[in-house]
């Protein structure tokens, strides 16, 4: 994993893995601001020629330790990254309940994001 980068393109709501500058891997995400700020991932992608080397493990812990710096929550809709979550309770917060409903019908609401 040594040379995987992992940036966060906060205007496409994406945080991508990077190989010799190809984005090999990403978690796709959108900013909730009610009823709290939450970083809310939806989709966790990894290009098939890359899998089994921990990349959608790295960025479900870089999306939880960005979630730290910046002091927000993080509600996963992710199928991956709410597993992730299960397994590393220590790095993952549990999402409040509220949030993760806040998280579903913003996204009900925004069809064309994802």
């Amino acid at each position: 994993m040594s040379d995987i980068k992992i940036r966060d393109d906060r205007a496409a709501g994406r945080l991508e893995a990077l190989a010799a500058g190809e984005v090999v891997g990403r978690v796709e995400y959108f900013v909730l601001d009610a009823p709290e700020r939450a970083l809310v991932p939806v989709h966790t992608i990894v290009e098939p020629a890359h899998e089994g080397r921990g990349i959608a493990g790295s960025l479900a812990r870089e999306l939880y330790a960005l979630a730290r710096r910046e002091d927000v929550a993080v509600a996963p809709l992710c199928p991956y990254v709410v597993k992730w979550a299960e397994r590393h309770p220590d790095e993952a917060p549990a999402a409040d309940p509220e949030l993760l409903r806040a998280a579903k019908e913003w996204l009900v609401a925004h069809p064309e994001r994802f």
